[in-house]
């Protein structure tokens, strides 16, 4: 039987370690803030949006949310994350995806002040973690990682597949897993004979975004099986990229959906938001 690597245990310990620094930062004054901007009436978004002021609500976090009509004008929406980007009580700006077909959304995330960009798709934040030498981390990817810490379970010298070449996921994911020394292939919708290298992985990230698509013949014994997935399947029922039922006998470890990597976004989010609010404040007390 694998091992459940259980994404909310995880978060809880690192949401107990944050909330101890949001509190030591309140003693000098600091209160980290985070601004979320929702432009539209996406049911999914919506969800995201109030989980992510929930937890900064818990941590001490303060948080603004933000929601515009479906026919803002990008216009619009750039003058608000203009003042926020000025504004010194905020410390990192999220404008959820997905976003209106009238919104550029590459143009509304270079907007973003790079020091303010918690979710790190900026290009100068995408750079940074090109070259290692990051400050912020995708959400995502980061707490995948430190998922694979909690468990100890090192990627060093063990050959990582990730399925999905998203700049949310799998493009990041792989970035990391080449910063510690995996061995990294990464395919996507073009990849001929899929299973043949998926069957190789020593660890296995889907993040493709279709129901139960890793099976049990595409998985090699022994592996660690990372499920990124979020899908509701015809009965409504939430589930991830990997069909479970059938991977799990196979595999030493694999994460769980609900309740996997999905609780660790949201804590690395806050990270961020923590590590933001630090980094701001130090350039406010020595602006030059």
């Amino acid at each position: 039987m694998a091992q459940i690597l259980d994404g909310k245990l995880v978060a809880q310990k690192t949401r107990e370690r944050l909330r101890r620094e949001v509190a030591e930062l309140a003693e000098e004054g600091i209160v980290p803030g985070l601004a979320v901007v929702l432009v539209g009436n996406d049911v999914g978004s919506q969800v995201y949006v109030r989980n992510k002021t929930r937890a900064c609500e818990e941590l001490g976090i303060r948080s603004w949310q933000y929601n515009l009509p479906e026919d803002t004008a990008q216009a619009a929406l750039l003058e608000l994350i203009e003042k926020l980007n000025a504004d010194p009580e905020v410390h990192g700006i999220l404008v959820q995806s997905p976003l209106p077909a009238q919104i550029d959304e590459s143009l509304v995330t270079n907007y973003i002040r790079p020091e303010k960009d918690v979710d790190a798709f900026h290009p100068f934040n995408v750079g940074r973690i090109m070259l290692g030498d990051y400050t912020y981390l995708p959400c995502t990817p980061a707490g995948i990682m430190e998922i694979l810490r909690e468990y100890g379970i090192d990627p060093a010298g063990k050959h990582c597949v990730v399925v999905g070449r998203s700049h949310i996921v799998g493009r990041p994911m792989s970035m990391l897993m080449l910063h510690a020394n995996a061995t990294v292939t990464i395919c996507h919708s073009h990849t001929r004979d899929l299973a043949s290298h998926t069957r190789q992985a020593d660890i296995l990230v889907a993040a493709v975004g279709r129901e139960r698509f890793i099976t049990a013949d595409m998985v090699g014994e022994g592996a660690v099986v990372i499920d990124v997935g979020m899908n509701r399947d015809a009965e409504g029922k939430l589930c991830g990229d990997v069909d479970f039922a059938g991977v799990e006998p196979k595999v030493s470890a694999i994460t769980p959906v609900p309740g996997g990597v999905g609780p660790m976004t949201i804590t690395e989010l806050l990270q961020n938001t923590v590590t933001a609010a630090k980094i701001l404040s130090k350039k406010a007390e020595n602006p030059s």
